[in-house]
């Protein structure tokens, strides 16, 4: 029984330091302030499909005056 709790233990530490140990690659995300959309941004789904439109993956408001900018990839 100890062996089996043992061996259990041994495999859940290779799984758990595999996971912390191997680096994640992040692309970088550029933004750019969107030209077609026009008003306040109150919702990112809105301003997700125009920024779709224009060419880019998608888009979020932000900031204080609630614009919607557009994002990609670099």
């Amino acid at each position: 029984m100890e062996r089996k709790a043992f061996g259990i233990f041994f495999l859940l530490f290779i799984v758990l330091v595999s996971q912390v140990t191997i680096p994640q690659a992040e692309a970088r995300v550029c933004q750019s302030q969107s030209h077609g959309y026009r008003g306040p941004c109150l919702r990112n789904h809105n301003c997700a499909l125009v920024c779709r439109n224009e060419g880019f993956s998608g888009g979020r408001c932000r900031g204080f005056r609630r614009r919607c900018f557009c994002t990609k990839l670099c």
